[in-house]
């Protein structure tokens, strides 16, 4: 019988030390191993191409995303370029079109310099996803939630809609695979930066992709190594302490989101909450059968952009900074920090908007702390 994704998480990829019986996984803090003769190895050469403490890591992204390869790298964007070489000048990527601000510089910014062609793209809308489809595409990029407008995709839906030609890469960062897996419900690829909920402690920078099919992952493989944007062995040490507690984490991340959000919904300060977690949310029925909890981010919409710039001066639990999914609250303003990039796009965020990361802090103290930093 398989494990469940708790127990996973704190034994998968992750042996007793053969040497020393160690019950964690050892930091192999080095550069490059000792061969017996010309080629001949114990599995590793140099830790550019393979460290025993990535393995780990990558064995157990693997395993909780219920995928049988996975992929480590240096950042949540280094593991997007690197799927996004695997395809070629010509080819045709459709992209949600509020996309988180770093997925948008890289693929508009960059990319699209080298070749490669998107649509920007209402995921919502099955018919305009559908009508977006050309001979020349090749991938169907989701976000879901999104980054920070919190609009769903149905990745069962799009993935069914996907010519077979055409990979369905999911970037799961706002949820993780305590909430979602997309690779179960048919997408080809999942990515996630790995600061956020699965090291969970905002002390590490990463990005992990998981998946299934082999020749992807040999791709893929080759890319990681060619490229090198790769972790050090002590950042996947602390990616795989964090996700130890991915699941119990979780849970208090969407407890604790969901009574802020009810409390803000209520306040007269507020003109709307967007959190999957509320049935005001339009794709609450989509949240409920896609999503196995609500999460523990959301946003606010207040009236003014000078309301929003003074509540997330005024709070003193929710830290004023970026990146998300650690045990402590943030607060943030994504039109002038997180997606500054997008701000002259069609894809900009309201500048009347405030996202919150819900952390795992006694939920009267964060409700406390955003009520007085409402207050007149």
């Amino acid at each position: 019988m398989p494990h469940h994704l708790d127990t996973l998480a704190i034994h998968a990829g992750q042996e007793p030390d053969p040497t020393t019986g160690a019950i964690m996984t050892p930091i192999y803090q080095t550069s490059t191993y000792v061969q017996a003769a010309p080629a001949e190895h114990k599995g590793y050469e140099y830790s550019r191409t393979d460290n025993p403490t990535r393995t780990a890591l990558q064995e157990c992204v693997a395993a909780i995303e219920g995928g049988k390869f996975g992929l480590a790298f240096a950042s949540g964007l280094a593991a997007i370029d690197t799927i996004m070489r695997l395809f070629s000048p010509g080819d045709h990527i459709i992209v949600g079109d509020d996309v988180y601000g770093g997925t948008f510089r890289l693929f508009e910014k960059v990319l699209a310099r080298y070749g490669l062609t998107f649509s920007w793209v209402d995921l919502t809308d099955l018919d305009a996803v559908k009508a977006a489809f050309t001979p020349a595409t090749r991938l169907l990029w989701l976000e879901t939630p999104t980054n920070p407008m919190l609009r769903l995709a149905d990745i069962a839906a799009l993935a069914a809609l996907a010519p077979e030609r055409v990979l369905v890469a999911v970037d799961n960062t706002f949820c993780s695979p305590a909430i979602q897996q997309p690779l179960l419900l048919g997408a080809d690829i999942v990515m996630h930066s790995s600061t956020k909920y699965l090291g969970g402690h905002s002390d590490v920078v990463g990005g992990v992709v998981a998946l299934n099919d082999p020749d992807i992952y040999a791709r893929l493989k080759f890319l990681q190594n060619a490229i090198g944007a790769v972790p050090g062995p002590m950042d996947c040490f602390l990616t795989l302490r964090g996700i130890k507690t991915l699941g119990v984490r979780i849970e208090r991340h969407s407890s604790n989101a969901t009574a802020v959000a009810r409390m803000l919904e209520d306040h007269p300060a507020v003109r709307q909450v967007i959190y999957p977690g509320l049935d005001s949310h339009p794709q609450y029925a989509l949240a409920q059968r896609q999503m196995r909890l609500p999460g523990g981010m959301l946003s606010v919409v207040l009236d003014t952009v000078e309301q929003a710039h003074r509540l997330v001066t005024r709070t003193k639990l929710f830290a004023l900074a970026e990146s998300l999914g650690g045990v402590e609250s943030l607060i943030e303003h994504p039109y002038s920090m997180t997606h500054a990039s997008t701000a002259d796009s069609d894809i900009a965020v309201p500048p009347q908007l405030v996202r919150l990361s819900v952390g795992i802090e006694h939920v009267d103290d964060l409700i406390d702390d955003l009520r007085t930093a409402l207050a007149d």
